[in-house]
């Protein structure tokens, strides 16, 4: 799935940098699922004081499975949408990524929640496909 870039920031970066606002508009258009998701997992972390938000629900098709894969493993992608959102991402398996604040990357919840044990014990063999 690529994202669906106009001609006119393809013209930009060729010729140079590009804003990242038109970049993170580009990943809006193109990964309606994916860029909804974070939005609302950011509003609700800003929202609140929960140390995060995650989702646990699958995509409701393999169309915004893949969307929400092609954002989470793009670090161009990722970086601009946790810079667009103000939070930090952390990604499980095909559909449960959480939103952390930036300053918990270096706290004891982000680094449970990145660990290889959490990882192992997240799995289920209805994702094995995912």
């Amino acid at each position: 799935m690529s994202l669906d870039v106009s001609p006119k920031l393809l013209a930009e970066a060729e010729a140079g940098d590009i804003r990242e606002a038109d970049f993170v508009d580009t990943v809006r258009t193109s990964l309606p699922y994916a860029y909804d998701l974070v939005e609302s997992l950011s509003v609700r972390l800003h929202a609140g004081i929960a140390e995060f938000t995650d989702n646990q629900t699958p995509p409701p098709s393999e169309q915004e499975r893949g969307q929400l894969l092609r954002a989470l493993a793009s670090d161009a992608i990722r970086g601009s949408l946790e810079r667009h959102f103000g939070v930090a991402l952390a990604f499980q398996n095909c559909h449960r990524v959480a939103a952390f604040r930036p300053e918990a990357r270096d706290g004891q919840t982000y680094t449970r929640f990145t660990s290889t044990r959490a990882q192992v014990l997240n799995q289920s063999a209805e994702l094995r496909d995912c």
